[in-house]
């Protein structure tokens, strides 16, 4: 830019403040008044609705509603050419965990909106995901970015998205959504009956053939495995559960998936949990825990589980707690195979628990101390969301 004659001036601000803004716009020289304005600010607090704070709104938001918020009121008596925000297609279309980014995002769209109405120029440029930038983008991991292929969602390169950036620049259009799509993952969407309503203009949904005789009878999983042998539903079941579990952590192949690993171990947090629940809720027709990984912290768990619910026969043979011989409940655990423990993700668990009473008992404490020290562990888990539970029962943290 400086090649071309231009001058270039790199100063930092906190521009959601207002007098700290106010200062920084004052160093603008008169003989090159302020023209323009390009707002590219974002910051990422991820997890599921209940996870979602007033402190980590507050930090998502502050970037985008209170620095626009700002940058409008310091320079609305400008005559700029341009009013430009950065937005993001989650505000539009939604995002797994961005609960408090899509806000201030639909925000920005509107605002956009607001000001061409008052006659001052703006528009907001509701992106897709960028590739090779080292922003947003470089943050992602394999599971995020296999999360992104599967909504449709192919990265911008730098050059398509400077083009793309010229282009809303003269379209007169207040908001925009400047996003390259995968046509052929969105049919895929559709073809599942899984594709937002907003984009369904986009694809054809495919045509399914029809029998001779009428509609061809759609057959539910459980009455798949109504006719088969226990071991042959125990093998289709936890074929379903690591080809979901493979899908949501991007992997090609679900023979890399362990059946007996624990989820915890293969890198799950709160976000893909919840995606593996959906997806399996959708491919069973079952309603399914949002913990359900803490519930059962394997595929093989999660198998059985599956298997409990879809057939009444197996679903039939569940104790009540209150009906449970203690000492032979002991006893035929102490029969169990280590092994089998292992494979059902129950081990690791047992583990841990066996860890904390260690850890918990103190030389010479009396009754009272342990029942307390239970009390409190009793609250504290009361007091837990979804999103900590399952952090926290998969070891993710260090409270």
């Amino acid at each position: 830019m400086e090649g071309l004659g231009a001058r270039v001036v790199v100063a930092a601000c906190d521009v959601a403040d207002r007098e700290a803004l106010a200062g920084l716009l004052r160093e603008v020289p008169d003989g090159a008044p302020l023209s323009g304005v390009v707002h590219t600010a974002g910051v990422l607090d991820d997890g599921v609705i209940a996870s979602l704070t007033p402190q980590r709104l507050a930090a998502v938001l502050r970037p985008k509603v209170d620095a626009v918020l700002a940058l409008h009121e310091a320079t609305r008596d400008l005559d700029l050419d341009t009013f430009v925000m950065y937005s993001s297609a989650s505000g539009v279309l939604g995002g797994p965990g961005q609960g408090n980014y899509s806000a201030a995002n639909a925000f920005l769209d509107a605002f956009a909106q607001w000001r061409r109405s008052q006659g001052l120029p703006a528009v907001s440029l509701a992106w897709g995901l960028w590739g090779d930038t080292g922003g947003m983008a470089g943050a992602l991991d394999r599971t995020d970015q296999a999360r992104m292929r599967r909504s449709g969602i192919r990265p911008l390169s730098v050059e398509e998205g400077m083009a793309l950036f010229d282009t809303g620049l003269t379209t007169g259009e207040p908001a925009l959504v400047p996003v390259k799509f995968d046509l052929a993952a969105l049919a895929a969407q559709a073809g599942a009956d899984q594709l937002p309503s907003m984009l369904q203009g986009l694809v054809r949904r495919p045509r399914r053939a029809a029998a001779a005789g009428g509609p061809v009878p759609v057959v539910s999983l459980s009455d798949r495995l109504a006719g088969l042998p226990e071991e042959e539903q125990t093998e289709m079941l936890l074929d379903l559960v690591r080809e979901e579990v493979a899908v949501v952590l991007g992997h090609t192949d679900a023979e890399n998936i362990v059946p007996g690993q624990a989820f915890s171990e293969m890198g799950f947090d709160s976000l893909t949990a919840v995606e593996l629940r959906n997806r399996l809720m959708r491919a069973a027709d079952i309603a399914l825990p949002a913990t359900l990984i803490f519930d059962y912290p394997s595929p093989v768990a999660i198998t059985e589980h599956l298997r409990a619910e879809l057939i009444p026969d197996v679903a039939s043979g569940t104790m009540e707690l209150a009906d449970v011989d203690e000492a032979g409940l002991r006893k035929a655990l102490a029969s169990v195979p280590l092994e089998r423990l292992q494979e059902l993700g129950v081990l690791q668990q047992l583990l841990r628990l066996t860890a904390a009473a260690s850890s918990s008992a103190v030389p010479g404490a009396t009754t009272p101390v342990a029942s307390e020290t239970q009390q409190s562990a009793a609250h504290l888990i009361a007091d837990m969301d979804v999103a900590d539970l399952i952090e926290r029962a998969m070891g993710n943290t260090t409270n």
